[in-house]
């Protein structure tokens, strides 16, 4: 019996010598390197994470299933004005699944020089702000851009040219429009994308 089992293994191992059945390209492919499958959508806005102006993490999936507008902040600039028609316009809407996202930014004119405490004092005692500020960001491209908007500006094509610039993120975490300062809060344009948006 001894005998018979170790004639058995050696014919098994002469067997895995001649090479034996190789593997389906099934299991092939399973053993693939996962760095090779595709990356996750890239112009999802809401997978991604930023702080608050305190500097507290804050993922920007609290807005998946919303619709928002992405502004860069300044406050002291031509369109500071703005804070208002942005702030009513968040308080207006907030109901409904939408909310102002403010970015503040010192990129175009050094408009935003303060600190968050500074800025967070501002907004407040100048314009009552209530919708989500997060930490003060470059939206410019090179070193130190927010990937945040460096999404933003993939996603859309264009980056802001100046403070105040609009994003609109569907409730997909992906961009639907961009409007430059000029666009007003209160604009028809902009709040008739933003009514077919939340539906």
């Amino acid at each position: 019996m001894l005998l018979r089992t170790i004639a058995l293994y050696a014919l098994l191992a002469v067997a895995a010598c001649d090479g034996g059945p190789q593997p389906t390209p099934a299991v092939a492919a399973e053993t693939k390197p996962k760095s090779e499958s595709p990356p996750a959508d890239a112009m999802d806005i809401y997978s991604l994470q930023t702080k608050t102006l305190e500097g507290q993490p804050a993922p920007l999936a609290q807005f998946r299933g919303k619709v928002t507008l992405v502004v860069n902040v300044a406050s002291a600039c031509g369109y500071t004005p703005q804070y208002k028609g942005l702030q009513a316009l968040h308080q207006e809407l907030q109901g409904r699944g939408f909310a102002v996202v403010g970015f503040p930014s010192n990129d175009f004119g050094a408009q935003e020089p303060g600190s968050p405490t500074e800025i967070r004092e501002f907004c407040t005692s100048k314009f009552a702000v209530t919708f989500p500020m997060f930490e003060k960001v470059q939206t410019k491209t090179g070193d130190g851009q927010s990937p945040i908007y460096a999404t933003l500006g993939k996603a859309a094509g264009k980056l802001p040219n100046w403070n105040f610039c609009k994003y609109l993120v569907g409730k997909d975490g992906k961009v639907v429009e961009f409007y430059d300062s000029k666009t007003k809060p209160e604009s028809e344009t902009l709040r008739a994308a933003i009514e077919k948006a939340l539906l």
